[in-house]
């Protein structure tokens, strides 16, 4: 399955979270720890969601780039 997963580098860390499971998020040190955290978090998630006999939802969500003119 796959999923759109945010990342977002922050002033000592990165951070990393999955629109389409609200609460799944990671923070780490690089972005590959991040990227090797976020998809722990969305494996333990769904198994989670499994377990409890809740559906797993679709992918629901996409990200793009808009281009604005800087001087705008």
């Amino acid at each position: 399955m796959t999923y759109t997963v945010i990342y977002e580098k922050g002033p000592t860390s990165w951070g990393a979270y999955v629109p389409g499971l609200p609460g799944v998020v990671s923070v780490g040190d690089s972005r590959d720890e991040v990227e090797r955290l976020i998809q722990e978090a969305i494996a333990f998630h769904l198994e989670g969601m499994r377990e409890e006999g809740l559906a797993v939802p679709a992918r629901s969500s996409f990200a793009g780039m808009v281009e604005v003119d800087s001087a705008a």
